[in-house]
């Protein structure tokens, strides 16, 4: 009867402490975002990538889980199925994502210096009023020929890089190994530039919208509109 008893109490005693554990595990998986604390963190930002803090409401960064966007550039045919390396969504996004931050940057700079009055040497360029009309005026003088021509050719460079990635090069998106002062040597400051530079990137694109749409609801004004 007692080694019976004994027997019982030590099956109870397993059985009690089943669920905590349980319980702890569930609780290890639902990690609670960082950027909002009442939503789960999305299982694709796992805080591997700078600049991440969990933000995706909306779920983005996990839908599709299984397409490999390398094929948008490089085409099934070009790769067989052993010689690719699938680009995931979270990869595909924050590819977009840099290339945008980086173009809003630069479009920032030149929106407001062309407002504050810098111009190009000549008459065609000096009679544009504020940047809200520049972009007629360098269709009208041809300057957007030449400003596509350059566009396509980074596009291109966009293409081979992503083109290296299907293959298994290792490439990060939105990595080009540009960096001319070498300002990635040390690895502690080259995490907190690639922070920085998605960082600004964000704001960047932020400011842009706000800047081209007070520009076009506003017209007669230019930067910074009062």
């Amino acid at each position: 009867m007692i080694h019976s008893l004994t027997v019982f109490c030590a099956l109870a005693s397993v059985a009690a402490f089943a669920p905590a554990k349980q319980t702890r595990a569930s609780q290890a998986l639902n990690v609670r975002s960082k950027s909002v604390p009442f939503i789960e963190q999305p299982p694709a930002l796992d805080g591997s990538l700078p600049g991440d803090v969990g933000f995706d409401p909306l779920g983005l960064s996990s839908l599709w889980p299984d397409k490999d966007w390398g094929e948008n550039v490089v085409p099934s045919d070009w790769l067989e199925a052993t010689d690719r390396t699938p680009i995931k969504t979270i990869d595909w996004m924050r590819e977009a994502e840099v290339k945008h931050g980086r173009m809003c940057m630069m479009a920032v700079l030149g929106w407001v210096a062309v407002d504050m009055g810098l111009r190009f040497p000549g008459d065609q360029f000096s009679a544009i009023p504020n940047s809200l009309a520049a972009h007629d005026a360098a269709v009208a003088n041809g300057s957007m020929g030449f400003l596509l021509l350059v566009v396509s050719f980074l596009e291109l460079m966009t293409g081979a890089a992503i083109y290296d990635q299907s293959r298994g090069s290792g490439r990060v998106s939105g990595e080009f190994n540009f960096d001319p002062l070498n300002f990635s040597k040390d690895p502690a400051a080259k995490s907190r530039y690639l922070t920085n530079e998605i960082k600004n990137g964000r704001l960047a694109m932020l400011a842009f919208s706000g800047i081209v749409t007070q520009a076009a609801l506003f017209p007669e004004k230019s930067f910074p509109f009062f």
